[in-house]
This record gives structure tokens, C-alpha cells and sequence, in this order.
């Protein structure tokens, strides 16, 4: 391939996959409540327990996984019960959360380190195994039937830019104190229908 054809497929891949990153989903719920109910830096860090999720989804779409799953399902069957009972666990404590009051420390913030809010964002993005079936479905579609080991390095490189970059703007967004201040009122209500949204996403990947 010559230089523009790669830029274009680049270009179609990043878009694509941008798209995919900034529909609403369990990343998405999970960023704006530790961003409003932590820090900036804790949300950050989940931002990048996504993009490390995600770069490991695409290396196992790229090294056939998706064909083992369809090859043995109960593999599949497996790995997606496993993920959805995680969700499904997430969405019980928030369930049973008090709010921000609940476990909040001296500085008004609750005590989560960044490495429990890396370890926390990693989990989610690896809980749900139709990721490596999407990331497959979109690398056989967009490249090359034999592309270079450069061209995968840069997709790769667009897969974790994309996540950890769309999640840290979120995470900074939600982590204003203009934001902050007000959620305090109503994180109860916050964390009772984020619960909700993460338990039926659990439910629903179960069932399917």
C-alpha cells in the first residue's frame, strides 16, 4: 500500500472507531461517576484502564480469538457470563451506595487511588467479550487482508487514543466543581439510576 492509502485507511478506522467510543455505554457510565464523585485523576485513570482494556480486545481480535469464540462458543458463553456478573456486581454497590457520603474522606472526596481506578476501568472494557467480535469485525472490514505489522501498530495506537483521550475529556468535564457542588445534592439518586443502567447492561448481555 502506498502512503495515502494507508492515511485513508487510517482515517476510516480512527472514525469508525471513534463513533463506536462515544456511544453510550458502561465506560461511559462509569468515567462521569467516579469523575463527579472522586477526581479528575481518578477518572483519568479509568480513561486509561479503557484504552489498555481495548488494546488487549484488538490484540485477541487480531490473534483469532473471535474465531475461537465462534469455534467454541461455550468459551464464549464463559467469558460473557463472567463479565455481565461483574457489571451486575458494580451495579449492586452503586445500588447500595450512599451517595457521595458514603466512604468520603477529610478532603470531601471518596478515597479511590488511581491504581484501583485503573484496575476498575481495565475490568469494565475487558466485561463485556463482543468487544473482541466488534474489534474483529472492523479490523477484517477496514484493512487489508495481510496488513503490515507498521499498519497495525498505528491502529493500536488510534484503539487507545481514541479511548483514553474521548474518556479523560469526559472525566475533566464531570470533574468541574460547578459540576461537582451540585451532584453532592442528588448522588444518591445519581448512583441509583447508574446502577440501574450497568445492572440492565449486565442482564441484558447475559441474555443474549
Amino acid at each position: 500500500m502506498d502512503d495515502l492509502s494507508i492515511v485513508a485507511v487510517l482515517g476510516g478506522f480512527w472514525l469508525f472507531h471513534l463513533l463506536a467510543v462515544v456511544s453510550p455505554g458502561p465506560s461511559l457510565i462509569i468515567v462521569t461517576q467516579t469523575s463527579i464523585s472522586v477526581s479528575r485523576r481518578a477518572g483519568v485513570a479509568n480513561a486509561l484502564g479503557f484504552g489498555v482494556g481495548s488494546i488487549i480486545w484488538a490484540f485477541a481480535a487480531i490473534f483469532g480469538l473471535g474465531i475461537l469464540f465462534t469455534a467454541l462458543p461455550w468459551v464464549y458463553v464463559i467469558v460473557k457470563t463472567a463479565g455481565a456478573l461483574y457489571l451486575i456486581f458494580l451495579a449492586s454497590k452503586l445500588l447500595r451506595s450512599d451517595g457521595i457520603v458514603d466512604a468520603v474522606g477529610s478532603q470531601g472526596a471518596v478515597a479511590v487511588t488511581s491504581l484501583e481506578a485503573f484496575n476498575k476501568g481495565l475490568a469494565i472494557q475487558l466485561s463485556n467479550p463482543k468487544v473482541v467480535i466488534f474489534m474483529g469485525s472492523i479490523l477484517t472490514t477496514l484493512l487489508p487482508q495481510s496488513p503490515s505489522p507498521l499498519l497495525l501498530a498505528w491502529v493500536l495506537t488510534i484503539i487507545f487514543l481514541n479511548e483514553f483521550i474521548w474518556y479523560s475529556l469526559v472525566a475533566t468535564m464531570f470533574s468541574i466543581r460547578r459540576v461537582r457542588e451540585p451532584y453532592a445534592k442528588v448522588s444518591k439518586v445519581v448512583d441509583r439510576v447508574a446502577g440501574l443502567l450497568l445492572g440492565a447492561l449486565g442482564v441484558r448481555i447475559l441474555s443474549q
